[in-house]
């Protein structure tokens, strides 16, 4: 695990934000914490995953979105192995400066896609 303290902060704030979603569920599994609406995950929070040096947040994102992010900003996105080509995204969180509203924004996204939709309509209540 690499930089214990700001991990911690990091994986706090990323919390704060997927545990605002409705119905939202944390869980801590193989070195990972995921974040589930029901028995889908919306967000998974990576440190050092299978020792890639990389603290990053995943998540769902339209078909194609994944490679235009990457493109358009390869330093601070990333293709996740096993679900970034089932249209994920990861998000670098250990860089000088994270955009927090961004990561608030790529999470709602995501979770949008993966609950249901008499949840996603409690999101703008």
């Amino acid at each position: 695990m690499l930089d214990t303290k700001r991990n911690c902060e990091r994986v706090e704030k990323l919390s704060d934000i997927c545990m605002a979603m409705p119905a939202a569920v944390k869980e801590e599994m193989h070195g990972h914490v995921a974040f589930k609406v029901g028995k889908k995950t919306f967000a998974y929070y990576l440190n050092d995953h299978h020792g890639d040096g990389v603290v990053s947040v995943c998540c769902k994102v339209l078909a194609g979105d994944n490679e235009q992010l990457i493109d358009a900003s390869p330093r601070k996105f990333y293709m996740p192995a096993y679900i970034g080509p089932r249209g994920w995204v990861a998000l670098r969180l250990d860089r000088a400066t994270v955009d927090w509203s961004e990561v608030r924004q790529l999470v709602r996204g995501s979770y949008e896609q993966m609950a249901p939709k008499r949840l996603v309509r409690q999101l703008d209540v």
